[in-house]
């Protein structure tokens, strides 16, 4: 089935096609025709299936159709999201495939001023896609009304748990109608997720689309076995072997982010930090560079890990493996998006084998072990441009300068 054979309006189809988007994915083809016949929804699919555009585009239809119901613009769809970068990207694909429409969406998110958010609620919002406490900031000032809301979109529901948002979930429902549709989007299921989601949707359609390995069928992932301390010559190496990849590196806290980043530098090697220490204007601005290639090499915390969609991601490199193993397949999420191709490889130290084997035991198999002799392992030692710190090269070179006398 083809989204032009859907019952939308033309606007929207017209608009996927520019966008390329002919066939739904297994998510969208199970969750759209559903929320368009009026039911509430409760979603679990992995990360880079298009579960965004699995409840954007048939809320986008069926706030179109009942468009001229409303002499004024009022907000009819809340998107509650639990991250700032969340917010910005789907407010985005709302903006892309309503483009033909006249439906307007407005990103909500803490970190920047409130003066022209405030401003922009003056001149009305059809789609609010939001982070839960600036929403809770402009509601208490009078600046947002929800009392017309008649879709309530939750997305990455299980990372909203996870970050304590539970509370705030509850709490906005005192603010939309009791009589509502509710869409409840997730890439994991627990008894959490479950004893949340039944609160909030009602005879809810559950659709779960989880195969027996959780990391998308599109990635190809491995493992090497590397000692920690010399983890920064082999990213260095496979960045120069393929210096025209998209590269995200995972690391694990902002600290090591940073020192990854000056390692990188030292060896000619152009890359950006991103964490949660960064100014979040700064943080969009680093996500925009990467995204239209201007920046190659993104070195991050798992503040990229999730939601986040990132055109043409070659790569996924965990330099430290993730101690949440639900985090390795977001992380390996990043590439391999779509109908794309992707790869992820990992790094692991002596003291990071009982995470791996935690991780294999999540996804359900083992992870194929990258294999390297003892004389290639030594060669990228070797081979690096780090000279400050390649004891071994200066070894080497000096033997060569001097012969026997070493």
């Amino acid at each position: 089935m083809k989204f032009s054979d859907y019952n939308i309006s033309k606007e929207i189809k017209d608009q996927l096609a520019v966008l390329g988007l002919n066939r739904p994915t297994d998510i969208q083809f199970k969750a759209i025709k559903h929320i368009l016949n009026g039911e509430d929804v409760m979603a679990i699919a992995q990360t880079g299936t298009g579960k965004t555009a699995a409840f954007v585009i048939p809320t986008l239809e069926l706030i179109k159709r009942s468009k001229n119901k409303y002499a004024k613009r009022n907000i009819q769809c809340l998107v509650l999201v639990p991250t700032r970068e969340l917010a910005k990207q789907i407010a985005s694909v709302y903006d892309e495939i309503g483009k033909k429409t006249t439906i307007k969406t407005f990103g909500l998110y803490g970190g920047v001023e409130q003066n022209e958010q405030i401003n922009a609620f003056t001149q009305g919002v059809d789609v609010l896609v939001s982070t839960p406490g600036r929403m809770f900031d402009l509601i208490s000032q009078g600046a947002i009304d929800l009392s017309h809301v008649r879709f309530l979109v939750l997305d990455e529901a299980d990372l909203m748990l996870d970050l304590g948002f539970s509370k705030d979930i509850k709490d906005v429902m005192r603010f939309i109608p009791a009589k509502r549709q509710t869409l409840f989007f997730s890439a994991t299921i627990s008894k959490k997720i479950k004893s949340l989601a039944y609160k909030v949707v009602r005879d809810a359609i559950r659709i779960q689309i989880s195969p027996k390995n959780p990391v998308a069928k599109n990635v190809t992932h491995s493992v090497l076995l590397v000692s920690m301390d010399d983890k920064r010559f082999f990213l260095e190496n496979l960045i120069k072997e393929f210096p025209d990849k998209k590269v995200v590196v995972f690391v694990r806290t902002k600290v090591r982010v940073e020192r990854v980043v000056s390692a990188m530098e030292r060896v000619t090697i152009a890359s950006e930090a991103m964490h949660g220490g960064i100014d979040q204007e700064d943080r969009f601005a680093i996500f925009d560079r990467f995204r239209s290639g201007e920046n190659r090499v993104l070195i991050t915390t798992d503040v990229a890990a999730r939601g986040i969609d990132i055109p043409s991601v070659d790569c996924v490199v965990n330099y430290d493996l993730p101690e949440d193993p639900e985090n390795y397949v977001h992380r390996c999420g990043r590439t391999g998006r779509g109908i794309n191709r992707g790869q992820a490889i990992s790094f692991c130290s002596d003291s990071e084998k009982e995470v791996l084997s935690e991780i294999e035991e999540y996804t359900g198999e083992n992870i194929e072990q990258y294999l390297i002799t003892k004389d290639e392992y030594s060669s990228i030692l070797t081979g690096t441009d780090d000279g400050s710190n390649n004891w071994q090269k200066l070894i080497d070179e000096s033997n060569e300068g001097n012969g026997d006398n070493w």
